[in-house]
């Protein structure tokens, strides 16, 4: 498609865990202009967790409880503000009536279809509006589901025109070659998309078999090595709760072995990984940048990374918020 422009220098614009997020989302469309890169890279955890009911008890009033808070508003600016601000930080919006309700209250089986529905038709429209914006700005986009991504996720990225859902496959970009994969290794919440570090281990090996050994390589890794600072997670209890030691919550390294190992044997110039949103930080592993800009969607901020990089080195890089 032409997509890849070859330049002596070559800057990425990275962010991932979005989650959902509509205003987030927009920013990191935007983010490639903002910051004057020549691409953008995507790396995981698209879509969100969550419907919030909106129900309509008399026609044209709706009652919703917006993250905890109770609200009643009428159709009109109010009720699209309100969609707008559950949108903008990560949940789905969706208008239903007290019948409905009740038959969702009552079965699992029909939420997980209504959020299934909801989540893809959000999905469809965000590739959509990413296809038409960034095809217009010229700026190269490679995505890819993460762990908490349904699979019709993927499927969804892969209808894109302009943008490549590059997971599982080696994908030029620029005088580079990008290696991306969106699955995680074993988590306590039991997300759609996860593998054993034995089973992690054999996929990243088959897929860093497609590098040109004569091409500089960046992965795009959802899962961040094992200790390597970029995997600091809250600890968590057998029941769930966030383990406390002196009023401090503790945090403990939760991350691949596998992508550890395929890092140190590969030796890519940059490694781009997200996953565990609380680990905003950078790293030298060998000769490789690694980088996990953290992610703060519940607020609607994008944390990111810009990235410059001449021949087989980066030549500097830096944290953004916006």
């Amino acid at each position: 498609m032409g997509l890849f422009r070859k330049r002596p220098k070559f800057s990425i614009f990275y962010a991932s865990d979005i989650h959902g997020s509509e205003r987030v989302f927009r920013k990191f469309l935007n983010a490639g202009q903002f910051y004057h890169v020549d691409a953008i890279v995507f790396g995981g955890d698209l879509t969100g967790k969550a419907i919030i009911p909106f129900v309509e008890y008399q026609p044209g009033r709706f009652r919703a409880d917006v993250f905890g808070v109770a609200h009643e508003v009428e159709t009109g600016s109010a009720l699209t503000e309100l969609e707008q601000f559950v949108r903008d930080r990560g949940s789905y919006p969706y208008r239903t009536t007290p019948s409905e309700l009740q038959s969702m209250q009552r079965d699992q089986g029909l939420v997980a279809a209504v959020f299934s529905q909801v989540m893809a038709k959000t999905a469809e429209d965000w590739v959509t509006l990413a296809d038409e914006r960034l095809r217009k700005a010229h700026i190269p986009c490679i995505m890819m589901p993460g762990n908490d991504d349904e699979p019709e996720v993927k499927r969804i990225l892969a209808q894109g025109d302009w943008i490549v859902d590059g997971e599982d496959a080696v994908v030029p970009l620029g005088d580079y070659q990008i290696a991306s994969f969106g699955w995680s290794t074993v988590t306590p919440w039991h997300s759609p998309r996860e593998v054993t570090e034995e089973v992690m281990a054999t996929r990243l090996d088959h897929l860093t078999r497609a590098l040109d050994a004569n091409i500089p390589a960046i992965f795009n890794l959802h899962d961040p090595p094992a200790e390597s600072g970029l995997d600091f997670a809250y600890k968590m209890s057998p029941d769930m709760k966030v383990e406390m030691a002196g009023g401090q919550a503790m945090l403990t390294p939760v991350g691949s072995v596998a992508v550890r190992d395929v890092i140190t044997r590969i030796r890519p110039v940059l490694s781009l990984h997200g996953h565990i949103h609380e680990s905003r930080n950078v790293a030298r592993m060998g000769s490789t940048l690694a980088i996990n800009p953290g992610s703060a969607y519940t607020e609607g901020v994008l944390q990111g990374a810009i990235i410059s990089l001449e021949g087989a080195k980066v030549t500097g890089y830096q944290m953004v918020t916006g």
